[in-house]
């Protein structure tokens, strides 16, 4: 396990990807089809981004060394 706490940067676009996920499931429930579909759009990129952040971190904490007192 990599820690307890995420780096601000990835809950940070965690946070906007659901974000514009809430706002495309309120667009499409009124039925703005072109701001829900944007929306949508916006929150898969931030989710992908999210997850390729998080993995380059999991392996940079995977592989660093540890420094012996």
């Amino acid at each position: 396990m990599l820690g307890k706490h995420l780096p601000s940067l990835e809950v940070t676009m965690l946070r906007y990807a659901l974000a514009f996920f809430v706002l495309a499931l309120v667009a499409a429930f009124f039925g703005f089809g072109g701001i829900a579909s944007a929306s949508a759009g916006i929150a898969k990129i931030l989710f992908f981004v999210f997850l390729v952040v998080f993995a380059v971190t999991a392996v940079m904490g995977l592989t660093a060394t540890r420094r012996v007192p």
